[in-house]
């Protein structure tokens, strides 16, 4: 990384790309740790699972029913149905071996029951009289009803074939077979199917815990009075619900006032549960950019070597010391040529060096550097191998409501990459409007949009009918 003091100075200008880059080789996977199956939903699978024991373990029942065997019903019609000898029950979570089922015996099975030695296949209990000795049954008898429970005859009016409904031993999935591969991501299929085989827990790598906080003496929290001066505090809300939908851990901090001091303890006190730091705000060039002016103060005053590793004077804080572990800190702030998010700032910070992203304060320009340059980190740290919303080609068309006169081209500044919010249609023919203006600041606007609409750094138009890349939010 180009040192605080240079970036300060506005030496270079760095690309989207670049940017991107130098976060993405600095962000390295979370270890692997041992988790139960619920808190390892959402998790990357770190290991090959096979399986122990095949799935289902031994032939079972489909439906409510009789297991017979399919050559005493082969004969069988309602002009002429098969009478068969009821010799008990077989419920699910029996053994399935206290009755053996003979030739003109059938035995009274619930779904998922063991199939009794002898027999073949089940009979639904709609095709029988369920041992009332009238019509079709639609349902079966109470265990503790006598003698249409589980003795007595039954009537069945069509045959079954051997094994039908029946489930298998060993049909879902076989001993020795790959369950799932490493870097399966751990849904609620993925689970059921761990669950299932046996297995309590798995080893995965852990969803990142990211701290987001946003800067601000003008920011109050919403359910307060807004007093003179004052806004509601959207972005943290707004970068939270993105951490969250990215798949991290999230804890949202109240607005922190522009006050360097301040705003350092705070970091401190969340450097405990943070795997990742991200704030918002305080990092342009006004006299109140409190996000800036606290980082690379502590930059510059820093005294460790010039690899970035911490000297003795540093090593190991513990008790009062550790107070200035939040000195630790090595965060570049940035010129990028993008539009909007400009100012970026990106590093690391205390004894762990957890990365630190510094995102500009404007809603939109929050939200942007999130989808940009958060939410890929967040999802590198989790292992996965698919880091960024999808990405495609669409015909540009002009906003609703633009009326019969069509509105001048879209245009963008040249050199810089600009993205717009756009509402997206997809199809055979994929279209995208702008939706809103161009400021940074038009959070109504982003509201209704679900893409970005991105015109490169060489291109200063674009007119509708043109094809354009977008981006996909959701």
């Amino acid at each position: 990384m180009s040192s605080t003091t240079e970036q300060a100075t506005g030496a270079r200008t760095w690309s989207v790309a670049e940017h991107l880059d130098d976060i993405l080789t600095a962000v390295q996977p979370l270890e692997p740790i041992e988790l139960n199956l619920l808190d390892a939903q959402g998790c990357v699978l770190v290991e090959q699972v096979t399986v122990p024991v095949a799935l289902p373990p031994f032939d079972n029942s489909s439906m409510d029913g009789y297991a017979v065997r399919a050559a005493d019903t082969e004969r069988a019609s309602e002009a002429s149905p098969a009478v068969l000898t009821v010799i008990g029950d077989v419920a699910a979570g029996s053994s399935g071996t206290e009755l053996t089922v003979g030739p003109g015996r059938a035995a009274r099975i619930m779904t998922g029951a063991p199939l009794p030695p002898g027999a073949d296949a089940v009979v639904p209990v709609e095709w029988t009289d369920g041992g009332t000795g009238a019509g079709p049954a639609r349902t079966m008898a109470p265990h503790s009803a006598s003698p249409q429970g589980s003795g007595g005859q039954v009537r069945v009016h069509r045959p079954v074939t051997p094994h039908a409904y029946v489930r298998a031993r060993g049909g879902d999935v076989c001993a020795g077979d790959v369950a799932l591969e490493a870097g399966t991501v751990l849904g609620p299929p993925q689970i059921a199917l761990l669950s299932a085989i046996g297995r309590p827990a798995a080893r995965v790598r852990p969803r990142p815990r990211v701290v987001v906080l946003s800067t601000g003496s003008e920011l109050a929290q919403p359910g307060e009075e807004l007093a003179a001066g004052q806004i509601y505090d959207s972005n943290s809300f707004a970068l939270a619900a993105a951490a969250k939908d990215a798949g991290a851990i999230v804890y949202r901090v109240g607005a922190v006032t522009d006050d360097a001091e301040t705003l350092r303890a705070t970091i401190e006190d969340q450097l405990i549960r943070a795997d990742l730091l991200v704030t918002t705000g305080g990092v342009s060039v006004g006299a109140y950019d409190v996000v800036k002016e606290a980082l690379t103060a502590v930059a510059e005053e820093e005294p460790g070597q010039p690899d970035g590793e911490p000297d003795e004077a540093t090593e190991g804080a513990v008790g009062e010391d550790a107070e200035r572990a939040v000195h630790r800190a090595h965060v570049d702030f940035r010129t990028l040529a993008m539009q909007p998010g400009k100012p970026q700032g990106f590093g690391t910070i205390g004894p762990d060096r957890t990365p630190i992203l510094t995102l500009p304060g404007n809603p939109v320009s929050s939200y942007v550097s999130f989808e940009l340059f958060v939410r890929p980190a967040i999802r590198a740290m989790m292992g996965l191998a698919d880091l960024h919303r999808p990405v495609v080609r669409a015909t540009l068309l002009p906003p609703h409501g633009a009326g019969d006169e069509e509105p001048a081209p879209l245009t963008s500044p040249e050199g810089k990459r600009q993205f717009l919010r756009g509402a997206y249609t997809g199809g055979e023919r994929p279209e995208v409007r702008p939706v809103g203006g161009s400021g940074s600041h038009l959070i109504g606007a982003l509201a209704h949009a679900d893409a970005l609409i991105v015109l490169p750094e060489t291109v200063t138009e674009a007119a509708w009918g043109s094809e354009v890349e977008v981006v996909l939010l959701g």
